[in-house]
This record gives structure tokens, C-alpha cells and sequence, in this order.
């Protein structure tokens, strides 16, 4: 396969699909969403078995457990899977919405409507429900999408690619409104980045390795984040009891998301207190406490956290911890080792919880919330295609709303400029 002759051809027919797909009617794209769904529940033994398939591959190359199990795809998961696809269908469609029209002294009336990208190229690895999510979202704001899954689950994605097919041509839609690379060859993801006449933004999904590779290599802007070194600070008037079930929650629900804590400060006024006791907590539900100089006199089973550890992603039960002298230091910490994903505080100070959430710069922040409600379902988007941490275009969640832009509109009644 020439792999560059095939890119070009995956970009030019996505290219004349977005054209296509911008001017749908929101009918149609819903009912190629429901017509997906349906495909996705009539086809789970067929899917399941393609996944079996990725699977046995998997396990004799020797993936590790943690990259088998985000590979995984049960009945059930097929099941959310085609819910998430009909829930998408169910939202309110973002393209064509006009926004803040005014009358100008002029006599016309200026706004702004809500229209798509364009063409999105996403790349991901191991989990085949990207494809589903991403198809639906990609569909549902008018973008036609290029997908380029891991090589780990090219059988699945082939097979969830199917269905999406079906559901496109059930709403007389084009096929190459979503398009699944078909090879594992990685210079198709070289091709992908750099096609600027026929993609206008790549969405990238995966390990610290694949994002490090597209910032260096992609001539395509991106939507991206590069790892989640979430904070969570426990302000001088932190409530107990708020403090110790945050923490435990944004730690230990769930240890490989990007929206875990990796890091926790703790305001020097109530470290003796509290500190022993949310780490005791930690240390009960196994966690590794990685600790400042404070921190370890207070918590005798601390290790010392090294400068490294302030500034990592564990995804791992391990955690760093230091002791702060107020709320000064502790947005100064945050603002220099965290990844600008998510930060929460716990505080009873009003004063103190707006001073965080000007000044903290991240683009998610919380106030007495666990750092885990940093998604797109939980914020109500629906669905989200990704986290960005980027400040232009999209930043936090990216729904539908954030895989359009808005272009300026005037209306007017023959209005001349004077």
C-alpha cells in the first residue's frame, strides 16, 4: 500500500463529506446516530468476537494488564456503547445556532453562527469505544472525521467502523463522512498531521509517547492535553469531613484516568491535624505517600518526595504531598508543577475559594469537589471527545459545542456604510 497515496485519498473524500455533512439537517444525522445504535446492539456477538481476536493478539505480544483492560470490550460495554451513540443523537445540535445579535448604530444587526471544523482527524489507542464516541460526536456537530485507532485494536475498530457505515447510509448520508484507517502502518499517523489542505484539526487520544510525537511532528493545530497532574488543596478552613472524603475519592476511585489527583497541598495551619489522617486514609487504601519535609515528620510512613514527584502523572496509587504556608504558595505550587488540567480546593472561605478559582490556572477548578467530575457527562456536554488544556479554541471538556467554531454574521435591509 502506497500509505501516502491512501492518506490523500481518505482526506479529499472527508473533505467533500464535512461540505456535505455541514449543510445536513439535524434529522438527518440524528437518525443515522439511532440507525448506529441499533447497528451496534444488533452486532454485539460480532463485535465481542472481533475484540476476542485484538485480545489473543494482545496478550501474546505481551501488553501489560492495564493496556488489556482499556482494550477490552464485553456485552456490556457494547451495550453503553450504543447508549452513548443514542444519547448523542438526543442532544441539542450546536451548528447553525446564532448567538448575541445586535443592532448596530448602523441600522444592521451583527452575530455570530455556530458551524464545524470541518474535517477532525482523531488518533487514539487501545480502547475501541473511541470509535463509536467519536463518529457520533464528529456526526452529530457536522464534521466528517478520519480515525486512526491503535494497531492493538484494529479488528474491532473495523468491525464498530462497519456499523457506523450502516447507520450513514440509512440516513443517506456519505460513507466517508467517517472514515476508519484501515492499516496499522504508524506513517499513516505522519500523514494524518501534516495534511493541512484536507484536515482541519487532529484530536490525539493516548500515552504521553504518541502526544510528545504530534507536538514535535504535526503542522495540523491540535486539541490536546499531556498528561493530568491534578491538585487538590486543603485550605486553612477546610472542613474534616469534606477534606478526607474529597481526597479519597479523587485518589483512589480510580487510579489510571486523567482526572485522578496526583498531588495534595495542605495549609500549615491545620497540617497537624488533618494531614495524619488523610494519609492514614490513603495508606489504608494502599496509596504510596511521597512527601515534603513536613509531610514526613508528621507521617512517619512517608518516602521524600523528589522535585519529580511534584511534577508527575503517577496513574498509579501514589501520591505527593506537601504542607504550604497559605493560599500564596499554594497557587504558586499548582501554577508551576501542574499539567493545567484540574485543581480542586476545599475550603469554608468564601474569599479564599474565589481568589483559587481566578488565579488558578488550569482548565478545570473546583471548589469542594472531587477533581473526578473533570468530563464531558458530568459537566452535561453529553459526551466529550477529549480534554484540552490548551487556551485557544477549546479548553476542559470538548463536546459538541467545542468541535465547532462560530463565524460573524450580519444581517441587514440594503444598510450601505456612509
Amino acid at each position: 500500500m502506497d500509505i501516502t497515496q491512501y492518506m490523500q485519498t481518505l482526506g479529499q473524500q472527508a473533505r467533500e463529506a464535512s461540505r456535505h455533512l455541514a449543510r445536513a439537517r439535524t434529522a438527518e444525522k440524528n437518525r443515522a446516530l439511532e440507525a448506529i445504535a441499533s447497528a451496534l446492539l444488533r452486532e454485539k456477538s460480532t463485535l465481542v468476537a472481533a475484540n476476542e481476536v485484538d485480545l489473543a493478539a494482545a496478550r501474546a505480544a505481551g501488553l501489560e494488564a492495564a493496556l488489556l483492560d482499556r482494550l477490552t470490550l464485553s456485552a456490556k460495554g457494547v451495550a453503553s456503547m450504543a447508549e452513548g451513540v443514542a444519547q448523542v443523537a438526543q442532544l441539542p445540535d450546536p451548528v447553525g445556532e446564532i448567538s448575541d445579535l445586535k443592532f448596530r448604530p448602523s441600522g444592521i444587526q451583527v452575530g455570530r453562527m455556530r458551524v464545524p471544523l470541518g474535517v477532525i482527524g482523531i488518533i487514539y489507542e487501545a480502547r475501541p469505544n473511541v470509535t463509536a464516541d467519536a463518529a457520533a460526536l464528529c456526526l452529530k456537530s457536522g464534521n466528517a472525521a478520519i480515525l486512526r485507532g491503535g494497531s492493538e485494536a484494529i479488528q474491532s475498530n473495523q468491525a464498530i467502523a462497519r456499523c457506523v457505515r450502516e447507520g450513514l447510509e440509512v440516513a443517506s448520508l456519505p460513507a466517508s463522512a467517517v472514515q476508519v484507517v484501515e492499516t496499522t502502518d504508524r506513517a499513516a499517523v505522519g500523514e494524518l498531521i501534516t495534511m493541512r489542505e484536507f484536515v482541519d484539526v487532529i484530536v490525539p487520544r493516548g500515552g504521553k509517547g504518541l502526544i510528545a510525537r504530534l507536538l514535535q511532528e504535526a503542522r495540523v493545530p491540535m486539541i490536546q492535553h499531556l498528561d493530568g497532574n491534578c491538585h487538590i488543596y486543603l485550605e486553612a478552613s477546610a472542613d474534616r469531613e469534606k477534606a478526607l472524603n474529597i481526597v479519597e475519592n479523587a485518589k483512589t476511585q480510580r487510579y489510571g484516568t486523567c482526572n485522578t489527583a496526583e498531588s495534595l497541598l495542605v495549609d500549615r495551619a491545620v497540617a497537624a491535624c488533618l494531614l495524619p489522617e488523610v494519609c492514614a486514609l490513603l495508606t489504608a487504601k494502599g496509596v504510596e505517600i511521597r512527601g515534603c519535609g513536613e509531610t514526613c515528620r508528621l507521617v512517619p510512613n512517608a518516602k521524600p518526595a523528589t522535585e519529580e514527584d511534584f511534577a508527575t502523572e503517577y496513574l498509579a496509587p501514589v501520591i505527593s504531598v506537601k504542607v504550604v504556608a497559605g493560599l500564596d504558595e499554594a497557587i504558586a505550587h499548582i501554577n508551576r508543577y501542574s499539567s493545567h488540567h484540574t485543581e480542586a480546593i476545599v475550603s469554608e472561605n468564601h474569599s479564599a475559594a474565589m481568589r483559587f478559582l481566578r488565579e488558578v490556572d488550569s482548565s478545570s477548578v473546583m471548589v469542594n469537589a472531587s477533581t473526578r467530575f473533570a468530563d464531558g457527562f458530568e459537566y452535561g456536554l453529553g459526551a466529550e471527545i477529549g480534554i484540552s488544556t490548551d487556551k485557544l479554541h477549546a479548553r476542559g471538556p470538548v463536546g459538541l459545542e467545542g468541535l465547532t467554531s462560530q463565524k460573524w454574521v450580519v444581517l441587514g435591509n440594503g444598510n450601505v456604510r456612509s
